[in-house]
């Protein structure tokens, strides 16, 4: 992507945030100065990846497949830092999809904070990794067990939620004329670098062309290599 689309990505989810009642903590605001401001320890949101995180999934196509998400709160898998689970809010335009991925060691509930309908197409996998397209899905949404056909959606209406356990593939899209979507997700500790696994091949984390300087950091931006 374009730093100059990730910068008036950011400024449009902070709206988007801000008008679905959504306060944002400090350090989503932090310009790289504030960043980089030595009174100021920031080492676990570093270390945690915590920050801004507007993804396109390698897909050369934000509009299509991307979302615009910020870390909250996050450890790592190890405990030396953080906490012992992650927070995430997102927004996802109608129009875009985050791709089909499972998880091997994240469990999260995936929340409808407001908007739009949140649709969430769902597969098991295989033992090999692969996308199991026979079997009915087991899941949880709230509490409730629900099953579903392999490759069905979920409707999530707001302020209700879904269960993804680890090995189950999903696909995030938001039904068509319904708006814009808030998406929270509440999960065991979040490990972006090493955790998705996607049905096809992508990476997590794709290259920034610099075109203009940074206005709001991403989180890749100011993490400790």
């Amino acid at each position: 992507m374009k730093r100059s689309e990730i910068n008036k990505t950011i400024r449009w989810a902070i709206d988007v945030f801000r008008k679905n009642h959504f306060e944002l903590p400090s350090f989503a605001y932090w310009t790289m100065e504030q960043w980089n401001d030595k009174s100021v320890d920031t080492t676990v949101l570093r270390k945690t990846l915590m920050g801004w995180d507007i993804a396109d999934f390698d897909s050369g196509n934000f509009e299509r497949v991307g979302a615009s998400a910020l870390t909250i709160r996050n450890g790592l898998v190890d405990r030396s830092a953080g906490t012992p689970y992650a927070e995430k809010i997102i927004v996802v335009k109608e129009k875009q999809i985050i791709p089909l991925h499972y998880h091997v060691t994240k469990q999260e509930d995936i929340i409808n904070r407001g908007g739009g309908l949140l649709c969430i197409q769902l597969f098991n996998s295989k033992p090999d990794g692969s996308v199991d397209k026979e079997t009915d899905v087991e899941v949880y949404c709230d509490g409730v067990k629900k099953y579903i056909k392999a490759g069905d959606s979920i409707e999530i209406t707001t302020g209700n939620s879904i269960t993804i356990r680890p090995y189950l593939y999903h696909l995030f899209h938001i039904k068509p004329g319904s708006g814009d979507t808030v998406i929270g997700e509440v999960s065991s500790v979040n490990d972006d670098k090493k955790d998705n696994y996607f049905a096809e091949k992508r990476e997590r984390f794709s290259y920034t062309e610099e075109d203009e300087p940074i206005d709001i950091p991403q989180c890749t931006d100011v993490a400790l290599k």
